[in-house]
């Protein structure tokens, strides 16, 4: 499968200047390392492209009031012409954040402003049709989300994507997805325990082989920590979200069979998009300014049974699959905290960096 992240620093509330730089950085391409040509994203011919939280509008809304003007109906706005539009030209399928707004029409309205109305913080997915295949809402809502969106459902975040093969000749497959928006893998309002893993336990339990997260994900990193990083990634940031996702280290995966046609009883795997942003964005009422993390990682959990495990290498301990697993973590493609670009694997290739994992010191 080949997936595409779009990384950037959208501006807030520039609607139109955040689509042209979209379509520009998309038009550059993806620089390929080793040989530092760039390569354009058709020519890379991705299945699916995603994009961060709330990608178009910016995300650091201090208000209902404030955020009411990029509100947009599902399937109908700036934000959903731009992905039937991407998705058309790259004939792939288009995942897009985007501010939501729904209205009961069982509701007696003199327009919109006497109407019931109810907001959500949105991740629309279209097809190269122009389709809508989901429109997922947001479960847990950070801070700034509250004072404008309401919570969405879990059992939304779940869908069998369609996926095609290049060989025309072969059948088109159906891949088990989980999606979630940024603060969706935190324990529940913080109340829930630290361990409960509620969206890594979905995952598991859907049988997911294919995760897909927009992120608006922040550091706590200053404007000084984040240019000495001099584009390389958050390394932070990437080791906390691999905390949220240790089910799939600790626990049997449970599909039968992997998307890609690999021999599951040889080993499984799971695959996890981190589609974050990058940039800054103004502090609401003399708050400190919004930094976020960048980091767009595209990743592979994998658990390859013990006799075929690389001679050496340790099974992470649990009730579950202690003795009988090699984890690794595969990487293909991991963007910088500050740069702006494309994130791109095809996980049919080798992937650039390997990750062991470390026993805790008892």
């Amino acid at each position: 499968m080949r997936i595409a992240t779009l990384q950037f620093a959208p501006r807030l509330g520039d609607l139109q200047g955040n689509i042209r730089r979209a379509n520009a950085l998309l038009q550059d391409g993806k620089v390929v390392q080793g040989a530092g040509v760039r390569v354009a994203l058709d020519l890379l011919k991705p299945d699916v492209l995603i994009l961060p939280e709330l990608a178009l509008t910016g995300y650091n809304f201090p208000s209902l009031q404030a955020i009411k003007p990029f509100l947009e109906p599902v399937g109908k706005g700036p934000s959903a012409d731009w992905a039937r539009q991407t998705a058309a030209r790259l004939q792939c399928k288009v995942c897009v954040g985007y501010p939501e707004i729904e209205t009961d029409d069982k509701v007696p309205a003199d327009g919109l402003s006497n109407g019931r109305e109810t907001c959500y913080n949105s991740l629309l997915v279209v097809d190269a049709n122009g389709d809508i295949i989901l429109n997922y809402r947001k479960s847990f809502l950070y801070y700034t989300d509250e004072t404008w969106a309401a919570e969405g459902s879990t059992e939304r975040g779940f869908h069998r994507l369609t996926f095609h093969s290049s060989d025309q000749n072969a059948l088109e497959s159906q891949v088990a997805t989980s999606f979630g928006i940024c603060m969706d893998i935190n324990p529940y309002k913080f109340e829930a325990p630290f361990t409960a893993w509620e969206f890594a336990n979905r995952v598991l339990d859907s049988q997911s082989q294919l995760v897909i997260l927009s992120m608006a994900w922040l550091t706590l990193r200053d404007r000084e920590e984040l240019a000495a990083l001099a584009g390389e990634p958050d390394m932070d940031t990437f080791n906390y979200w691999i905390q949220r996702f240790l089910p799939l280290i600790r626990k049997t995966m449970r599909h039968d069979a992997n998307f890609d046609g690999d021999d599951a009883s040889r080993g499984k795997k799971i695959v996890v998009v981190f589609a974050n942003r990058a940039g800054e964005e103004p502090g609401t009422e003399g708050a400190n300014p919004a930094r976020y993390a960048g980091t767009s990682t595209i990743l592979a959990i994998t658990q390859k049974p013990a006799a075929e495990a690389v001679p050496g290498s340790d099974s992470e301990d649990s009730d579950d699959t202690k003795g009988a697993f090699d984890v690794k973590i595969l990487c293909w493609d991991m963007m910088g905290a500050t740069t702006e670009g494309i994130c791109f694997a095809d996980t049919a290739d080798t992937p650039s960096m390997v990750f062991g994992l470390v026993k805790a010191a008892q």
